[in-house]
């Protein structure tokens, strides 16, 4: 059912950057550009996982393309404000958008009607990385491991789990745990994550799925315990973790992941200095360090590669989105 993530390798590496860099080639305009600042719409609020990521991602582009790189938060909707905006902005190649799972895969089915089409109308630039979420419970409570929580399912004990909001990504992963592991579980929506996880440590809901770097420091303090991973393959935040994939013997592997686009009929040139640009701050291992300190794992594609990325996962998140029954609009 879902496509699982392998740790990259030296030759993906060298494919993808090879990939990005037909700038050697590019006409003299496009040698040129970019000329005057680039705009990198963030379709969430400041200080949520995609702003830093993209801050980070966006200061060290900004020296390899020799310009600015101005960071904005356009935020609402599911993120469907700022994807919209981009979608129907100067396709120039100076404004680029921080897509995610959520704007690129789940809102596709999640929205009766999306002002964007995430596949036709934008062109991959970067796949700057993925994050496995992690399940926790409170550390003061009772569930211990995750055959505790599914004997508790068993019993009818009103189970509940705890998301950011119906549609995102922790809720389907709640979903598919629910499917995996059987009896009863409900779904507590909360408006963001912050209000979830306290609401999980304090025990007033049973768990949720949630990022690395939001979680951790919470566990390393006492307050959380984390019962599994989300990937297939164990995270390189928490090796130690088993996956819930290992710990079920099932086909368990939802990420969350971010990737960075520019709308579809942005010029090739223009494309491909993006990509290069992108490809060089990604391998650089001041970047990869601050990425990792977000729980970002990377694995880099090349455009080819990340168009079926993408049709991938919007076919399956299709399919938990409507297991699920959420609906926004």
């Amino acid at each position: 059912m879902t496509e699982r993530f392998q740790r990259p390798t030296r030759r993906d590496a060298l494919l993808a950057l090879g990939a990005a860099a037909g700038s050697l080639a590019l006409p003299a305009w496009a040698q040129a550009f970019p000329d005057k600042p680039v705009r990198m719409v963030v379709p969430f609020g400041p200080g949520t996982t995609t702003d830093i990521i993209s801050r980070v991602v966006g200061d060290a582009m900004a020296r390899e393309l020799g310009q600015p790189m101005v960071v904005e938060n356009r935020a609402g909707a599911g993120g469907t404000v700022g994807t919209s905006q981009v979608a129907r902005g100067a396709a120039d190649g100076y404004q680029i958008l921080m897509g995610t799972v959520g704007t690129h895969a789940i809102n596709a089915t999640l929205f009766r009607s999306l002002a964007y089409d995430p596949l036709k109308d934008f062109a991959p630039v970067a796949l700057v990385g993925y994050t496995p979420t992690m399940l926790v419970v409170s550390a003061q409570g009772p569930l211990k491991t995750l055959a505790d929580l599914k004997a508790r399912a068993a019993q009818g004990q009103g189970v509940s789990f705890a998301s950011a909001g119906n549609g995102t990504s922790g809720h389907l992963a709640g979903e598919l745990l629910k499917a995996r592991l059987g009896g009863q579980m409900l779904h507590v929506p909360y408006k963001e994550g912050g209000m979830a996880m306290n609401d999980v440590m304090g025990g007033r809901a049973d768990f949720m799925f949630y990022h690395p770097a939001a979680v951790l420091p919470h566990i390393q303090a006492g307050r959380l315990r984390a019962l599994g991973v989300s990937s297939a393959q164990r995270s390189a935040a928490a090796r130690d973790l088993p996956s819930i994939a290992e710990q079920t013997g099932s086909d368990f592997d939802l990420v969350a992941w971010f990737m960075l686009y520019a709308p579809a009929a942005t010029p090739e040139p223009a494309l491909a200095r993006l990509r290069q640009a992108a490809a060089s701050t990604l391998a650089s291992a001041e970047v990869a360090g601050k990425l990792a300190t977000q729980g970002v794992e990377q694995r880099p594609l090349s455009p080819a590669a990340m168009a079926e990325f993408g049709r991938t996962e919007v076919a399956k998140w299709a399919a938990l989105v409507r297991q699920s029954g959420a609906q926004v609009d």
